[in-house]
C-alpha cells in the first residue's frame, strides 16, 4: 500500500522518513549533576559489527531490558545504578557510562563501578579514548589542592566554558588508571543544557585522538617519500641526457614502477588522511561551541589543543601533498619520455620510409633495363625466324634481299615486342 500524507495517496521516496528522523538521531543526554561520567571510544572493523550488537545484546539480558534493534546506530539505556549510550559512527563506537552521585563527584568511585566487569573486559575493538568525567555542581572555583589530587599533580590546563557559566579542568595526560581525566564544574544548569556540556566536551577528546590516527602512518612513510623524490629527481636529470631508445625504454620502465610505489601510498592513505581533516574540523568547531574563556594561571584547553594538535595535522596534510605532488610530476615526466620516444620511433618510422623508396627506384630501374635485355632478347630470336622465313620465300623463287630484309625488319619487330611486353606489365600493375 503506497505511503500516505493526510488523506492523498502519494508516491513518497522510500527514505524520506528516515531523512526527515536523521535531526532527532543521537540527541544529548540529560545529565543530571553531580555525577560520575566514563567514556570509551573503540576503533570498530566491519568483522566486529556483529560482534557488538551481541554484546549489547548480553548487557540487556543481564537486566532483563530489550537490545538495540538490528543495524541501530545508537542505544539509550538505564541499568540500575548508571545509563549507558552507546553510538555507532563510520570507523569507531563510543560507550558512555553516567552515574549519578551523592556529594562531591571528585572523591566518588568512578561510573565503571557500577557496570559488570566480566562484561566490559569482553567490549570489541580497540580502545582509542578512554576517559573519567568528574561533573560537580558546586559554586566558585575548585580547590587548588583537590584538582592536584585527582590529576595525581599532572600540569593542568583549564577555562571557563558555556559563556561563564561552567569550569574545565584536564591535564589530557593518561592517569594511573590508563584513563584520561576531565572535571566539569557548573551551578544552575538544566539536565539538557549539562548534556550538551558533557557531549561537546566528550567529542573534542574523541575526536582529538581520531585525528591523530594518521600521524604515526605520515611519520612512517615520511623516509620513503623522501627516497621517492629524490629518485624522480635523478631520472628527471637522466631524462636531458637519454638520447639511445633503449635509455630511454629503461627509464620509462623506471619510472612506471615508481609511479607504481607512489599509487600504493596514496591508495594506502587517502582515506586516512581525509578522515584526519574531517576530525580536525569537529574538534575545532566543538572548541568553538565551548566558547571558552581564560582562568588566571592556566593555560586555556583551546590552545593547548590547537597549538599540540594543528602541527601534526600539518604533518599530515604535508605527507599527503608530497605524495599528490609527486604522482603529478612523474605523470609529467612521463608523458615527456613518451613523446621524446614517439619522435625517435617517428625518425625510425621517416628513415625506413626513405630507405624502401630508394629500394623502389633501384627495383624499377632493374625492372627497366630487363624489360630493355628482353626486348632484344626476344628480337634477336625474331631475327634467327625471319631468316628462315627469307630462305624459305627465296626457295619459292620470290626475289628477295635477305640484309634488306632484316635493316627493315628489326625496328619492327623491338617495337612490337616492346608495346606487347610494356602493355603486359601495364596490365599486371592496374590488376
Amino acid at each position: 500500500m503506497p505511503p500516505v500524507i493526510s488523506e492523498l495517496t502519494l508516491n513518497v521516496h522510500p527514505l524520506r522518513a528516515e531523512l526527515h528522523e536523521e535531526l532527532h538521531s543521537r540527541p544529548s543526554p540529560l545529565v543530571e549533576t553531580p555525577c560520575a561520567i566514563s567514556h570509551i571510544a573503540v576503533q570498530i572493523g566491519p568483522e566486529e559489527r556483529a560482534a557488538e550488537q551481541a554484546y549489547l545484546g548480553e548487557l540487556c539480558a543481564r537486566y532483563d531490558a530489550s537490545p538495540p534493534p538490528e543495524g541501530a546506530s545508537c542505544f539509550y539505556q538505564t541499568f540500575g545504578g548508571f545509563e549507558l549510550r552507546w553510538e555507532r559512527h563510520t570507523e569507531f563506537s563510543t560507550y558512555t557510562f553516567i552515574h549519578r552521585v551523592l556529594g562531591d563527584p571528585l572523591r566518588q568511585a568512578g561510573a565503571l563501578a557500577q557496570v559488570p566487569r566480566d562484561w566490559l573486559a569482553k567490549m570489541p575493538g580497540q580502545v582509542t579514548t578512554a576517559l573519567h568525567l568528574a561533573f560537580g555542581c558546586a559554586e566558585g572555583c575548585l580547590d587548588s589542592g583537590e584538582l592536584e589530587r585527582y590529576f595525581e599533580k599532572q600540569p593542568l590546563r583549564g577555562g571557563v566554558v558555556r559563556q561563564g557559566t561552567a569550569s574545565l579542568y584536564s591535564s589530557f595526560r593518561l592517569h594511573s588508571d590508563g584513563f584520561g581525566r576531565i572535571v566539569l564544574q557548573a551551578r544552575d544548569l538544566t539536565p539538557l543544557q549539562a548534556g550538551r556540556l558533557v557531549q561537546r566536551v566528550l567529542e573534542v577528546e574523541t575526536y582529538r585522538v581520531m585525528a591523530l590516527l594518521a600521524l604515526p602512518i605520515a611519520r612512517q612513510i615520511t623516509p620513503e617519500v623522501r627516497a621517492m623524490e629524490r629518485e624522480l629527481a635523478r631520472m628527471t636529470q637522466e631524462l636531458t641526457h637519454a638520447e639511445g631508445e633503449t635509455d630511454q625504454h629503461a627509464l620509462l620502465d623506471e619510472l612506471s614502477k615508481l609511479a607504481a610505489r607512489v599509487e600504493r601510498h596514496r591508495s594506502d592513505t587517502t582515506y586516512r588522511f581525509a578522515a584526519t581533516n574531517a576530525y580536525y574540523d569537529l574538534v575545532e568547531e566543538r572548541l568553538r561551541e565551548l566558547g571558552e574563556e581564560k582562568i588566571a594561571g592556566l593555560q586555556s584547553v583551546r590552545v593547548f589543543i590547537e597549538r599540540r594538535l594543528a602541527p601534526g595535522i600539518r604533518t599530515c596534510n604535508a605527507v599527503r601533498d608530497r605524495l599528490e605532488g609527486l604522482s603529478g610530476r612523474i605523470s609529467q615526466t612521463s608523458e615527456l619520455l613518451r613523446a621524446r620516444v614517439e619522435l625517435s620511433i617517428q625518425g625510425q618510422n621517416r628513415e625506413l620510409l626513405t630507405s624502401m623508396n630508394r629500394r623502389s627506384e633501384v627495383q624499377l630501374r632493374l625492372q627497366q633495363a630487363v624489360e630493355g635485355l628482353s626486348v632484344v632478347a626476344v628480337s634477336f630470336k625474331k631475327k634467327g625466324l625471319l631468316g628462315y622465313l627469307y630462305e624459305g620465300l627465296a626457295w619459292t623463287g620470290i626475289p628477295l634481299d635477305k640484309k634488306i630484309g632484316f635493316a627493315i625488319a628489326v625496328p619492327v619487330v623491338m617495337l612490337a615486342v616492346w608495346k606487347v611486353i610494356h602493355g603486359v606489365r601495364r596490365r599486371i600493375e592496374q590488376a
